[in-house]
């Protein structure tokens, strides 16, 4: 597990929590991060500076984003033993600073807590001898995030759009019936391929037919975009 890890997950989580109002766009401002009783114990002597440079991070992310806070984030660390080692969890809270002094902080749904791992593949790769490491299949499924709902998708292939009978069903008049389909490598990388669609597919902005995509990337299909993860 690593800070910078870290990092780009509360971001990630950040994103993923937002709340659009009639002008503004509304962010969480609480971070609840679980980790393992091992994990945890690594961060003695430096927990709580840790937690002030993430807060710091979030409110850079959330300033070039555009994003609103109620209040500057916080990040606080806690332990949870159902978490085994390289794995940690994250709660997003929305939570509105007191109208008058001694009132509580009032506090918004609490999203689920999301767990995720930090072993990396490339890791598990480099642990392998090379003919171990070929043709070895490695079983990711890809997320996609939207505002109000989440799937995820077990693949090797999941085909996105407009018709019911797809595994990523997207309601958008500008989405073609089977508009993209995400495929699997046998590496567990996922890259995106637009299958003939009409209006067809960005990724961070930019006009695609097929490629590769990375956790935290922002994929565009008719007028929607959704954010892209990939689990373990």
């Amino acid at each position: 597990m690593q800070p910078v890890e870290l990092a780009r997950k509360l971001a990630k989580e950040m994103d993923a929590h937002k709340t659009a109002s009639v002008q503004r766009v509304y962010v969480p401002n609480e971070y609840t991060v679980y980790l393992s009783k091992q994990d945890r114990s690594k961060l003695e002597g430096y927990e709580r500076s840790l937690e002030q440079e993430l807060s710091g991070y979030l409110l850079e992310h959330a300033r070039r984003r555009g994003y609103d806070l109620l209040t500057r984030p916080a990040v606080e660390f806690d332990t949870d033993e159902r978490l085994r080692l390289g794995e940690f969890g994250i709660q997003a809270r929305l939570v509105k600073p007191p109208a008058h002094e001694g009132e509580p902080a009032k506090q918004g749904e609490e999203g689920h807590t999301m767990v995720y791992s930090a072993v990396r593949e490339r890791d598990r790769g480099r642990s392998k001898r090379p003919e171990q490491a070929v043709g070895a299949l490695v079983s990711t499924r890809a997320v996609v995030s939207l505002e109000d709902r989440r799937y995820v998708l077990d693949g090797p292939r999941a085909t996105i759009g407009r018709s019911k009978s797809v595994e990523c069903v997207l309601a958008d008049p500008n989405v073609s019936r089977r508009h993209a389909e995400l495929r699997r490598a046998e590496s567990g990388d996922w890259q995106i391929v637009d299958l003939g669609s009409t209006n067809g597919i960005k990724v961070n902005g930019r006009r695609v037919a097929s490629t590769r995509l990375s956790p935290g990337d922002q994929v565009t299909v008719g007028t929607t975009t959704f954010l892209f993860d990939i689990e373990q």
